[in-house]
């Protein structure tokens, strides 16, 4: 018998047995699906999240979902590299997905899940599941993300192969440039990064204390990797990356403008490249979300992030969208014929 369930209290889902355990930092291989980055999501960003919780005996699967107006999205925001569903071990994905699609269509009549991994199957997973509970249900990719498969390579290795223009810009200007590799959050190298970024071509933070926040709680972690260029003593270019589950994630880079001659993050990039390489010995490296032309440079896999967009059909106020949607579809066939 399944059962589901919904949890808008974090405290809560951390003192159940099974969600905690499932949640924990010691369970996941990543930030973004742990019970942390919600709660620091909730105090830093302003979203309010609820978990759809399927149980089958020992068996769940979660759905992390935020509010979003009448209906609910997925559980992230411009920090998260991606969102999917948690399932516990050996868990019946179709089963315990499918009975919180179902049990959905009495909470909302529409969500929008946004940033969907594809590698795993977590979108099409889904999009069958709610399909097969009667949701009209579109998938379709809406970002990208950037990543490095290193099979074994050294850094040096891996230098070899990337563009001929980036080697050389390594060789002229590493010379010109000091970095530092940190990982421990450091008070001074954190308002250096602050000072540093608001002096680059970044725009505004979202949330300068989740932020932090996360960068001090990976470092007492020992995942975080922050990492810091000087010139002239000064402080130039700044970058936050995390290590965990055999995968450097990269969360943050900056420079300032007025040292961009100097190449500093490229630089320090190469740093910190060689030092998840050949000192933590990743398998992987993830670039985040978005098609940046600089992160060609560096990566070389390109993956879809996924929108799924659902509907209840029999919901008159969905019409007009669903009929946009068909439409769009019938221009889109008749163009490729």
């Amino acid at each position: 018998m399944v059962r589901v369930e919904y949890h808008a209290d974090l405290k809560e889902v951390q003192s159940d047995a099974v969600l905690g355990r499932l949640l924990s930092d010691r369970a996941r291989d990543a930030p973004f699906d742990r019970i942390d980055w919600w709660q620091a999501l909730a105090a830093h960003c302003g979203i309010a999240p609820l978990l759809a919780v399927a149980r089958e005996g020992e068996a769940v699967a979660i759905l992390p979902l935020r509010r979003d107006g009448d209906g609910f999205a997925a559980l992230g925001n411009w920090y998260s590299f991606r969102v999917r569903p948690i399932l516990s071990e050996g868990a019946d994905a179709a089963c315990l997905l499918g009975a919180i699609a179902t049990d959905l269509a009495t909470q909302a009549d529409r969500l929008e899940l946004r940033g969907l991994s594809g590698e795993d199957g977590s979108a099409t997973r889904l999009a069958e599941a709610f399909r097969r509970a009667g949701w009209f249900a579109v998938c379709e990719p809406c970002d990208v993300n950037h990543y490095l498969e290193l099979d074994g390579r050294s850094y040096e290795q891996y230098l070899a192969g990337r563009p001929g223009k980036l080697r050389t810009t390594l060789k002229r200007k590493s010379g010109k440039v000091e970095t530092q590799v940190l990982t421990r959050f450091d008070e001074d190298v954190w308002a250096a990064y602050e000072a540093i970024y608001s002096e680059s071509w970044k725009p505004e933070e979202g949330s300068p204390a989740f932020l932090r926040a996360f960068a001090e709680a990976e470092g007492a972690a020992g995942r975080l990797r922050l990492g810091v260029a000087y010139a002239g003593g000064e402080a130039i270019a700044a970058q936050m990356w995390t290590v965990e589950g055999g995968t450097a994630f990269i969360h943050k880079l900056a420079h300032r403008e007025s040292a961009k001659p100097l190449s500093p993050g490229t630089v320090l990039s190469a740093a910190l490249f060689r030092h998840v390489i050949d000192e933590d010995r990743v398998a992987a490296i993830d670039f985040g979300t978005g098609n940046d032309p600089y992160k060609r440079d560096w990566m070389e896999q390109v993956r879809s992030r996924y929108r799924l967009m659902l509907y209840r059909p029999m919901v008159p106020r969905n019409w007009p969208q669903i009929m946009r949607i068909g439409l769009r579809r019938l221009a889109a066939t008749a163009k490729r014929g």
